[in-house]
């Protein structure tokens, strides 16, 4: 594989459907946006892997939801990785892409490079964030961390939250081809089972790791049959048919669920996008006082911002910033 030359189904997310199951789900992979989104920071193997991780995720979960703004997710912990945090922007319209962004808090001093990366975040919670703009009330969901990785939170977040059945397979890591630096890809499925209007779920706590609802708890026995039938099935799948630098989504879809009936839909390309800009950060501060304002203003008498996300790099005069603003910040 030449990596110059970009894969017809890298960065994409594709939708499907298994019609004899009741179940929908999506493919994903991603090449490019997981380049552009790491080369905005320099972080050690583990963090670019939990970001891999987080996005692929990501993507997956914003293109299933369909938002009309911006899905957010976050986890966040008392350890030495304090927080993973990614938007996903929805396409403005048919056949445009989304965008995807993505960044890591943690503390280099305190770290364990050598160990699971799950225990390095401590005591923490899974955030799903849901904003659909401007005059709609956002959504939250918070669920504690589970499991051994962040797609087994995910799960917990969407048994618990949604009550809704869900399961990941996923894959990342560097690929390196001869002459070519090596980059990172990720590729993925989602199941979910279809939502019920009447989930049947008792208040005794579930039986899943710590009391959690798990997917046996949610599907009656006819349902049940079929998820664990799926599941099956993707449990069959490899790690480089997921990656997939020649097995396209749809021949996958075939190869693990031919006997359900797949059912695919328009794939959905993404992109690396950051929606950062001076009037945000204009925006941003304008709930502060002239005095607020003062104590950031720097030495050289400037205000100064840093996107978290891009990189990007702000200055203002800080009489224009804040409800107080001289100019109204113009």
């Amino acid at each position: 594989m030449n990596h110059s030359a970009k894969i017809a189904w890298d960065d994409t997310v594709l939708p499907f459907q298994l019609d004899a199951s009741d179940i929908r789900g999506r493919v994903a992979r991603l090449d490019g946006v997981l380049e552009q989104v790491l080369a905005q920071h320099d972080y050690p193997p583990m963090i670019e892997g939990l970001i891999a991780e987080m996005a692929l995720l990501t993507a997956m979960i914003g293109q299933s939801m369909n938002t009309r703004w911006k899905l957010s997710l976050q986890v966040r912990g008392d350890g030495p990785i304090r927080m993973i945090a990614t938007d996903y922007y929805s396409a403005p319209k048919d056949g445009a892409p989304a965008q995807i962004r993505a960044y890591a808090s943690f503390d280099r001093e305190t770290i364990n490079l050598n160990t699971d990366p799950m225990t390095q975040f401590g005591k923490g919670y899974f955030a799903l964030m849901v904003d659909q703009g401007q005059d709609m009330a956002p959504y939250q969901g918070v669920t504690p961390l589970a499991g051994g990785s962040l797609a087994s939170c995910a799960e917990a977040y969407f048994a618990q939250s949604e009550q809704l059945p869900t399961r990941f397979s996923l894959t990342f890591g560097q690929s390196q081809v001869p002459g070519e630096d090596a980059h990172w890809r990720a590729g993925g499925i989602m199941l979910q089972h279809m939502p019920k209007a009447s989930p049947s779920v008792t208040g005794e706590g579930g039986s899943g790791e710590d009391g959690l609802l798990d997917a046996a708890d949610l599907l009656s026995d006819d349902e049940s049959e079929n998820w664990v039938r799926a599941n099956a099935l993707l449990d069959t799948v490899e790690d480089i048919e997921l990656i997939g630098p020649t097995v396209t989504p749809t021949d996958l879809l075939v190869r693990l669920f031919h006997e359900e009936q797949p059912r695919v839909y328009d794939a959905q390309p993404i992109k690396f996008g950051c929606t950062c800009s001076d009037d945000r950060v204009r925006q941003s501060l304008s709930i502060y006082s002239a005095k607020d304002i003062a104590t950031m203003t720097t030495e050289e008498g400037i205000v100064t911002a840093d996107c978290q996300f891009c990189g990007a790099h702000y200055e203002f005069d800080p009489a224009t910033l804040g409800f107080e603003a001289k100019d109204g910040g113009a």
